[in-house]
């Protein structure tokens, strides 16, 4: 399984969810053999831009486009940046090979300042993959600043995690729901995870006389 991160500091919040993600499908994958190849871009940066200016990439580069090939499943993670991935993430999956994805399973996971722009993980990353012939999984992951400080992101990663575990080995059994998790479908009181206090839409109709 390879894990690329495009955080663009030596500690970021990209390459920490990054991790935990692969920590996530490592225990969703117990018992089974995994090795997990990290590739990440920030120390890659001068060789993607003189790959594109020259088309040839330099023998770090070589070996991180080779890991992106040959892996099994896929966990991609991304800074936003505009409301989309950053340019250095682009700009190094431009030079993966149009068919080395083709049917790998990936996670897609991005950090940003703000919870406005998690559709990021469906507007920009989900359509880059798709063109690439990948196996974009349903789940994917976006954490804003804030969701650091909560329960829920431990609880999305570990479902993530689960689903890219089953994807690599459908025998492995699903992540145990923990508390205040919202099952599949659940509607009204059941949802939980921080949304106990919101009003049901009906019921705002209801008190305008509609």
């Amino acid at each position: 399984m390879a894990v690329v991160s495009a955080g663009m500091s030596d500690a970021s919040s990209t390459s920490l969810l990054a991790d935990r993600l692969a920590e996530a499908a490592r225990d969703g994958l117990a018992g089974t053999p995994v090795r997990i190849e990290r590739v990440d871009l920030r120390p890659l940066a001068h060789a993607v831009a003189d790959h594109l200016l020259t088309g040839f990439p330099g023998p770090e580069l070589r070996t991180a486009l080779d890991t992106v090939a040959g892996a099994d499943a896929l966990i991609a993670a991304t800074p936003t940046y505009k409301a989309s991935y950053s340019g250095l993430f682009k700009s190094f999956f431009d030079l993966v090979d149009d068919a080395a994805l083709e049917d790998v399973p990936v996670l897609v996971a991005a950090t940003g300042g703000t919870a406005r722009h998690s559709l990021m993980l469906d507007t920009a990353m989900r359509p880059l993959f798709t063109h690439l012939k990948a196996l974009v999984l349903p789940l994917g992951v976006y954490a804003a600043t804030e969701d650091w400080a909560g329960g829920s992101l431990e609880s999305r990663i570990r479902r993530a995690g689960a689903q890219l575990a089953r994807s690599i080995a459908p025998g492995a059994q699903p992540a145990g729901r923990a508390a205040g998790e919202v099952p599949a479908g659940a509607t009204g009181p059941e949802r939980g995870g921080g949304f106990e206090g919101v009003p049901e839409f009906a019921d705002l109709l209801a008190r305008a006389g509609r």
